[in-house]
């Protein structure tokens, strides 16, 4: 009895040491790795990516545009004002984001105004070649643009059922000219007012033979700017067969902003500069101001008449123009390098750094006025001393969006939707690829020829030209008409080549109809996405490059299809031109 008493003794004594040694140290040592966690889970809450600020997610990994690792994003905003945001220094260093203090300048420099511009055909050195009466080509002598014509020169072979009963009635007006000379004339009277006359006659009335065509000469000279019809087409009275220019002087159209009329009167002297002789100035005058604003663009033209004798011009071409302004004061005015500029609808803004010691921003909304050089004028928004982003603005930005301040998007701030809320699915589904089918290459060849309309309507869109666009959609919806199915000769190859097809071609249809830019992006859209799915489906044995903008449609994310690996936007144009990435690859 008294030896298990003993050893009851030992073990209490045991359990009172060991808690007064070790109890108190398990204690700090817990509550030592509980606050390790909390302290480590508050600091890593959210992770964002150096090149892609737009990235947030709530643990570290990879980045699903760049696949770069992730870091921890700032999370303290202390001290900043209501519009101001913080970068990460490692992505002010990875996004290369460069500033420059902007200054003052005179208005009136050496340098005056400098306006961007285009050559054009002038107008009033165009005519046209017309049809004399009704009939049917059998034969076009003139099929290329560029190619010159001169007065005399046969243009057309003609077959016409009312040349051949005119001929008729002129033989047998010749045979009775002696007693009817009065009909003869009226005849003959009747073939020139068709053009129709000299040897071509005389042929008919000596031999009495009906001759079956006529060649039709032309009574115009020029360079041919426009062919109106082709071999095998009716011309009738009157319509045009062909345009020619003469292009010993062209026309330079520049656009002027609105704020920038009062500057500029007609016959004022300007430089003309052109890519193709940037060390060379040709000195012109203006020779006319169009009376009425372009809406949308807020802009009129100017234009300078340009002697061509040399041929230095060619239509289309770009070419800046020098202006001395002529005004008398010498106001200092604040002018900003044109990169730190973001564009979006009628409003431009620029991105400042609020701190010179810390990556600190702030957005500023400013009023442009006439550029300078690689610089503009800022009538308001900007002072003097100013520091303005000037390299990877549009990071800035994106940046700007993800923290809910103002943005070029988000005009009044607030927490804005950053475009990763409406296409994250998208963004998780860019590297998935459609199961390849094999067809024909008959097949593969006619929706590469869908590929390349294509391709002509994008880079319209890049340049903003809604005519140009509605031409080569019409052209593509040729060849869209072109894509024979009964190639398909599988089922599952049917099916999905219906799934397709009928799509593109409706909206296609709907882009060739609309004369909006905006509606015409929409559509172009809808086309890529469906034209994307069936090159990768039915592949057209070439490389192609699918881009991706997360930025479009209202920042949901649209894809286009591009043969090149740089990024030209045909959802924005200039205004985002280097805007997104290449999601994926087909071949």
């Amino acid at each position: 009895m008294k030896k298990y008493l003993v050893y009851a003794v030992i073990l209490v004594v045991g359990l009172l040491l060991g808690k007064l040694f070790f109890g108190g140290t398990m204690e700090v040592q817990k509550t030592k790795d509980n606050h390790n966690h909390n302290e480590t889970s508050m600091v890593n809450e959210m992770w964002t990516c150096s090149m892609h600020p737009q990235i947030m997610q709530p643990e570290a990994g990879d980045c699903p545009i760049c696949g770069m690792d992730l870091i921890p994003a700032e999370t303290s905003a202390e001290g900043l004002l209501a519009d101001q945001f913080k970068l990460t220094k490692n992505a002010m260093a990875l996004a290369n984001i460069q500033t420059t203090v902007v200054g003052q300048s005179s208005a009136d420099n050496n340098d005056g105004i400098t306006l961007s511009g285009k050559v054009v055909i002038n107008d009033d050195e165009t005519a046209i070649q017309p049809a004399h009466f009704n009939g049917r080509i059998e034969k076009l002598y003139v099929t290329s643009l560029g190619e010159k014509v001169s007065r005399g020169q046969a243009v057309a072979k003609i077959y016409s059922p009312e040349l051949i009963a005119a001929q008729q009635e002129l033989i047998t007006a010749y045979k009775l000219r002696a007693s009817q000379p009065q009909l003869y004339k009226a005849v003959q009277a009747k073939f020139k007012n068709w053009k129709v006359h000299g040897s071509q006659l005389e042929e008919v009335v000596k031999t009495g033979n009906v001759k079956t065509s006529f060649t039709i000469y032309s009574h115009v000279s020029g360079v041919v700017t426009e062919i109106a019809v082709s071999d095998g087409a009716h011309i009738m009275d009157g319509k045009p067969i062909f345009k020619v220019s003469n292009l010993n002087t062209v026309w330079a159209n520049f656009d002027v902003y609105e704020n920038q009329i009062s500057l500029f009167k007609k016959g004022q002297n300007i430089k003309v500069v052109t890519k193709a002789y940037p060390d060379k100035f040709f000195n012109a005058k203006v020779s006319y101001i169009d009376p009425i604003l372009n809406s949308q663009t807020r802009t009129v033209i100017l234009r300078t008449v340009l002697s061509n004798k040399d041929n230095v011009f060619k239509p289309g071409m770009f070419v800046e123009g020098k202006i001395q302004t002529g005004t008398e004061t010498t106001k200092q005015v604040v002018v900003v390098p044109a990169s730190a500029v973001l564009w979006t609808g009628k409003r431009s803004v620029v991105y400042t750094k609020a701190t010179a010691n810390e990556p600190v921003f702030e957005m500023k909304e400013i009023e442009l006025g006439a550029k300078i050089g690689d610089n503009y004028q800022v009538i308001s928004g900007l002072d003097n001393g100013d520091e303005v982003v000037t390299n990877g603005a549009f990071t800035v930005d994106a940046a700007a969006q993800l923290q809910g301040k103002k943005s070029m998007m988000n005009k009044s701030g607030g927490k804005a939707t950053t475009g990763h809320e409406g296409h994250m699915k998208m963004q998780s589904n860019k590297g998935a690829k459609n199961v390849r089918i094999k067809v024909s290459e008959d097949f593969q060849a006619q929706l590469a020829a869908v590929l390349e309309s294509y391709i002509l309507v994008k880079d319209d869109l890049v340049n903003e030209s809604t005519i140009a666009s509605s031409k080569n959609a019409k052209a593509m919806l040729k060849q869209i008409e072109k894509v024979n199915l009964k190639l398909l000769k599988t089922e599952d190859a049917l099916k999905e080549g219906e799934l397709f097809i009928s799509p593109i071609k409706q909206e296609t249809e709907l882009f060739v109809a609309s004369e909006d830019i905006k509606e015409q992006r929409k559509h172009f859209q809808n086309i890529s996405a469906k034209l994307l799915s069936a090159i990768e489906v039915f592949g057209v044995n070439k490389k192609i490059y699918s881009h991706f903008c997360p930025m479009a449609d209202s920042n949901k994310g649209a894809f286009w299809l591009s043969k090149e690996e740089s990024i030209v936007n045909p959802y924005f144009g200039k205004a985002m031109l280097n805007c997104g990435e290449i999601s994926k690859i087909i071949e």
